[in-house]
């Protein structure tokens, strides 16, 4: 691909890098001190210390901070722990009744910690990824005046993100909560659901990349048989140790079905992957790919385990608590917090992944990158074990055709031939959906009434539970449809192959010798 062409400039220059064959501008202005409150990029911040830093990675940086900023609040508001000790209130932080009365004209007001903070700054950080990525579509200049809004006015953008999320504690509960919350919903079920394409697709491309590597080198199939034994270890020993702490022998039925359903998942994906039948129409396919769903399987699995309500029985005339790893024993214990810390943060990495990833193949395959992801032919390995750098623009495609080599120093191609590192537009609107995501998911999906920190990632809730199940069968049923559906019909390319030829030729030939 093709990027900007070096411009000069009284106040600004550009300057092209070239990483990956995809050019980011970087903006370096006169003045390092220039406010980041005006139309400067989000490089005069960082770029004195960290001159490397291109502005599409800058932005995502800030962009990525004002996220976890934005959710950090909402654990500390939602934690119980934190409002006692540091307000003092074991009720909740209660809005000024001065203040109250004006707004609303009454006493009854909005309380300022709990789930309804949660959901009112969630609220004000959706809108604010919303309201940019609808701007931002169709951008075809990183130099454009739009882009420039992506990239800079950071400390108006915080202005206005503060302020999106103060309109939403004016906001009275009854006019909040039943629309908020089935909006929330929504957009969690979605995130979801891209999470699982994307981790299909990454499991699929990496399969991919490293078969058509070993199709030429043993060395490329080393890789391949040492990745795939890696990942069915880890998979084999986290079900283990699911069997060994969130079962017990008196109890945990739901546990120990679940457990060896998804167990049988695993075997089954990894048969399939492997079938003649599949590997018919899918020759690269192979253990890989069945080896990181399986890991996948078994982290939804952990997710959901350690979300459920423990399960109390009688064992041995004494009633005892069971299914979770701190209540496995006889004895009277509290749960492990930091098993509890472990989810959450392995699901945040995924939320951040998820952003980042789906900005990234939107902006290489196009609004389409659902589909094309899967249909993409490496032609040569690479050490980048997921998703191409680049891909060939098709006829139509936003950029043009790739420009020949030896016309590298004719003039500065056109705007329209200038490529982002990213897609700005899917980027904000994944956030949003990531911004539904974490809000149904601290204040426990369905039940989000007094819903508290220390409950959500202590004690579970069965509707956190089976959202989570839910999940991971998504996601078998997901790969099984990438693996069944080359099955289901004929591509016209087929028609065209020379077996298909000699077998038509071959029947032709006997209903003429019978006929």
């Amino acid at each position: 691909m093709v990027g900007a062409k070096a411009v000069t400039g009284p106040n600004t220059s550009l300057r092209r890098t070239q990483r990956t064959g995809v050019s980011s501008v970087m903006v370096n202005p006169p003045f390092y001190q220039v406010s980041c409150c005006g139309s400067a990029p989000c490089t005069c911040c960082c770029h004195s210390r960290w001159p490397l830093v291109t502005e599409s990675t800058c932005s995502r940086l800030i962009y990525i901070l004002l996220h976890v900023g934005a959710s950090a609040v909402c654990c500390l508001l939602l934690s119980r722990t934190v409002v006692e000790r540091v307000w003092g209130k074991a009720h909740g932080i209660q809005m000024p009744s001065g203040l109250c009365a004006h707004l609303f004209g009454h006493s009854h007001c909005p309380v300022l910690s709990g789930s309804g903070a949660v959901y009112r700054v969630c609220a004000g950080t959706a809108t604010f990824h919303l309201l940019q990525a609808v701007l931002l579509v169709q951008l075809h200049s990183p130099t454009s005046l739009r882009a420039q809004l992506h990239n800079s006015f950071w400390f108006l953008k915080l202005l206005f993100l503060l302020g999106l999320c103060a309109i939403a504690f004016c906001i009275p509960d009854e006019h909040l909560f039943p629309a908020w919350h089935y909006i929330g919903i929504c957009g969690g079920f979605t995130f979801i659901l891209l999470q699982l394409v994307l981790i299909t697709a990454f499991a699929h491309s990496w399969n991919k990349n490293w078969q058509t590597g070993a199709a030429q080198d043993c060395r490329w199939f080393l890789a391949v048989l040492l990745a795939t034994l890696g990942f069915y270890s880890i998979a084999g020993a986290a079900t283990v140790l699911l069997f060994h702490h969130y079962t017990h022998p008196a109890g945990c039925l739901l546990n120990k079905m679940l457990l060896s359903l998804h167990l049988c998942f695993c075997g089954l994906l990894s048969f399939l992957s492997i079938a003649p039948c599949i590997r018919l129409k899918q020759p690269r396919s192979g253990l890989l790919q069945a080896s990181i769903i399986s890991c996948y399987i078994m982290y939804l699995t952990f997710s959901a385990l350690s979300s459920r309500p423990p399960e109390s029985v009688i064992f041995e005339g004494q009633n005892h608590t069971l299914c979770l790893p701190g209540l496995s024993k006889m004895e009277s214990q509290t749960p492990y917090t930091s098993l509890a810390v472990l989810s959450a943060g392995i699901m945040y990495t995924c939320v951040l992944f998820a952003c980042n990833e789906a900005s990234y193949l939107a902006e290489v395959f196009g609004p389409l990158w659902i589909i094309k992801v899967y249909s993409y032919e490496f032609q040569k390995p690479s050490l980048c074990f997921c998703c191409p750098e680049t891909v060939k623009p098709e006829e139509g495609q936003r950029g043009g055709a790739t420009r020949p080599t030896d016309q590298e120093t004719s003039p500065a191609p056109p705007v329209q031939a200038q490529h982002f590192s990213y897609s700005y537009s899917a980027f904000h609107f994944v956030f949003f959906l990531a911004s539904l995501y974490v809000m149904v998911t601290l204040t426990n999906w369905f039940s989000y009434e007094g819903a508290e920190l220390e409950k959500t990632f202590t004690k579970g809730s069965w509707a956190t539970f089976w959202v989570k199940v839910a999940s991971c069968w998504a996601c078998v049923l997901l790969y099984l449809g990438l693996l069944l559906a080359p099955l289901c019909w004929s591509p016209t390319q087929d028609l065209q192959s020379p077996t298909f030829r000699r077998q038509c030729h071959r029947i032709i030939l006997q209903d003429n010798k019978y006929s």
